[in-house]
């Protein structure tokens, strides 16, 4: 899966997560948050969610933080 971790109205990181055969720039598009702070590919493994890699299309990559935040988002 790719993602993309947005800052939305509130300041807040927001992620969303889509399916590898939609490009970033189409989903990008389509969420009205002005911010994009990083983007990548998640992985659900033994260890948990893990993120890298990045976005040509946006311009960003991975960050440390994106695993916490994503599995933030999932467990609340």
């Amino acid at each position: 899966m790719k993602y993309i971790i947005f800052e939305d109205f509130a300041g807040e990181s927001t992620p969303v997560i889509f399916p590898k055969r939609i490009a970033f720039d189409e989903m990008r598009d389509q969420i009205p948050y002005t911010k994009v702070l990083s983007a990548g590919t998640v992985n659900l493994g033994r260890d948990g969610i893990k993120c890298s890699g990045l976005s040509q299309e946006l311009g960003v990559g991975a960050s440390d933080n994106d695993s916490r935040i994503i599995t933030e988002h999932l467990t609340r």
